[in-house]
């Protein structure tokens, strides 16, 4: 019998996703954030202001690892440039990319995973509309940081701001430093990777990964060591509430969406009581004869008696098919030889 599911298990429950409605989705979700970051801009001295607060918190608790670690992609070219292209790229191709592997051979957990991203980055877009931060790289040049991305940017297609490409620098906030979403998207391509990649390679990438993102947004002097805390910290806070936002969706739905309910599919409960075609005559024929006798005085089509009365040779209905019950004079009909003693 070939296998159904359930009815009321999760399978059954989840709507089917297609590929020509999650991309459109995922643009627009991509396009809301962009939008957002541009709207928040907030005041510059302000954000200068959070930058230097940042800065003066992280040398207090020792750990301004910024400085070094700057000093180092500034000095070391080969150490620098390449930094500067993974800043600049690969959260747009690695994020992608671990989305559609999710999507193609873990259509199960895919739903999932994608509402915990996107949840998180829309708690990152909170974060810069309440905490706008001016980056390492924007504070005067007396606090020791070096924009690496300025100083390397005839290697790449970035300008002097940020990441964006030239002539684009206007088209992005450069004050939305906290939380790094570099790094909050990085961890969750790396918890993805490591829960469902199977491989050593996979689970090495899965450390990696957002390890030298760290490293990466603090020495090309993009954000601070908390503001990678928070991103990590952000990603956490979407984790709990992606399963609430999902109920939601399905909620609006099941109230927008109407469906008609499909027809109770069989299970192996129901089929395993359903009656066999091969089941023997005999046991049918037994069973009918027994309702027949119990229910009606018809023991035969035409022929009637009344309750109680037997004809010769009758068998007693409460013996199963096949069984004989025991002779005796008083059961014995007409003309019948009693049973030997």
């Amino acid at each position: 019998m070939p296998h159904t599911e359930t009815p009321g298990t999760e399978a059954a429950l989840a709507p089917r996703l297609r590929w020509w409605t999650e991309l459109p989705l995922i643009l627009l979700v991509y396009a809301c954030y962009s939008a957002g970051r541009l709207l928040v801009r907030g005041d510059v001295s302000g954000a200068v202001d959070n930058g230097l607060a940042i800065l003066k918190i992280e040398k207090a608790l020792f750990l301004n690892a910024e400085h070094p670690l700057n000093r180092l992609f500034t000095r070391e070219a080969w150490i620098g440039i390449p930094a500067d292209f993974w800043y600049a790229s690969l959260h747009y191709l690695v994020t992608p990319a671990i989305l559609i592997w999710l999507f193609r051979s873990r259509t199960v957990r895919y739903r999932a995973a994608r509402t915990w991203l996107w949840t998180s980055t829309f708690v990152g877009l909170i974060g810069f509309t309440l905490l706008p931060t001016c980056p390492p790289r924007l504070l005067d040049a007396s606090h020791g940081f070096v924009d690496t991305m300025a100083q390397y940017s005839s290697y790449g297609w970035w300008g002097g701001e940020a990441s964006a490409p030239r002539g684009l620098g206007g088209m992005t906030n450069q004050y939305a430093a906290m939380p790094s979403l570099h790094v909050g998207w990085a961890l969750w391509c790396g918890v993805m990777l490591w829960r469902y990649g199977g491989t050593r390679l996979a689970k090495t990438a899965a450390v990696a990964y957002p390890l030298i993102t760290t490293i990466v947004v603090m020495g090309t002097a993009n954000h601070y060591f908390l503001d990678a805390v928070a991103g990590a910290a952000v990603m956490g806070v979407g984790l709990l509430l992606a399963p609430l936002v999902m109920r939601t969706a399905d909620r609006v739905r099941a109230r927008f969406l109407p469906r008609f309910a499909p027809a109770a599919p069989v299970t192996a409960d129901t089929a395993s009581t359903a009656p066999s075609a091969s089941a023997p005559a005999a046991a049918s024929s037994a069973t009918s004869a027994a309702s027949s006798a119990a229910g009606s005085s018809d023991v035969s089509a035409g022929c009637q008696t009344s309750a109680g009365e037997r004809i010769p040779r009758q068998r007693d209905a409460r013996f199963g098919a096949g069984a004989e019950p025991s002779a005796s004079p008083q059961d014995a009909g007409d003309g019948a030889p009693a049973a030997a003693r």
